[in-house]
């Protein structure tokens, strides 16, 4: 029979909202929550195992829990309008709302291609950039993205909310820049950053071979750290008065100039 909540002081719709508004009680807990069917699905069929499901049968039909009817008969959760829409993180969400279990995000359980293509990200701290950037990842088909000495992590909602559940389809990592370096160099990597000085313009710039692209924070950019261990050094020339691109419009330019020179059909893409 499946469990009824309606009370938004029951103990497990406190800890969601609590999830989802707290980065050390989801590291604490191990645990995360995720919004949507779609973003749901992904993060199941990348592995994650579900605590709960909560759903509201007023929006969501029977047809949209068929993916779920196998899980443990207590993990799917009806509750009632007011508990949905105080665990929802975002007004108007539809469907359900997933209680997940985190994983490990180590570089060891990524498995790269022979010739990989890496997004590594240095201190990004707003979840939705975050998000707009796997979003991207995703859509460019990159091997892995790393997420150096950060200031958010995959787990906020509103990365992935931004990402539309590309956290959960794209190889992702979590370390300090020194162990990321210590990996890339053991992988054969070259290793290309963004920065405005003694750089080459991004289209002028190799990436056929094994490569990372390394992208630093919203305010401060690439630390000392990466750029003296660029292999190369990249700039996206500017043609108007600002000298800047947001990190995930940056990010976009040179992963699909990446995938451009790798051969890929632009048709792909569109």
């Amino acid at each position: 029979m499946t469990k009824v909540i309606t009370s938004v002081q029951n103990p497990l719709i406190k800890n969601i909202v609590l999830l989802t508004e707290k980065a050390r009680e989801r590291k604490a807990q191990g645990l995360f929550v995720a919004e949507g069917l779609r973003e749901t699905a992904m993060a199941l069929a990348a592995g994650y195992e579900a605590e709960a499901i909560l759903y509201d049968p007023a929006r969501t039909g029977f047809d949209d829990l068929l993916p779920f009817q196998k899980m443990a008969p207590d993990a799917l959760t009806e509750v009632s309008r007011a508990v949905f829409e105080k665990t929802a993180y975002r007004s108007g969400v539809p469907n359900v709302v997933a209680l997940l279990r985190t994983r490990p995000l180590v570089l060891d359980n990524i498995a790269l291609p022979r010739c990989p293509l890496i997004l590594v990200l240095e201190s990004v701290e707003k979840p939705g950039n975050l998000g707009a950037i796997l979003r991207t990842a995703d859509a460019a088909g990159v091997d892995a993205v790393i997420l150096c000495d950060p200031l958010t992590d995959w787990h906020n909602p509103n990365v992935i909310r931004a990402s539309l559940g590309a956290v959960f389809t794209v190889p992702v990592a979590t370390t300090d820049s020194e162990q990321v370096l210590a990996w890339l160099r053991r992988q054969g990597v070259k290793l290309a950053v963004t920065h405005l000085e003694a750089s080459h313009p991004h289209y002028l710039t190799d990436f056929t071979q094994p490569t990372a692209i390394v992208m630093g924070a919203e305010a401060t950019g690439i630390s000392a750290f990466w750029i003296e261990a660029a292999d190369e050094r990249v700039i996206i020339p500017m043609q108007g008065r600002v000298d800047s691109l947001n990190v995930s419009a940056s990010t976009a330019v040179l992963l699909f100039e990446a995938r451009r020179q790798r051969g890929e059909s632009a048709s792909q893409f569109i």
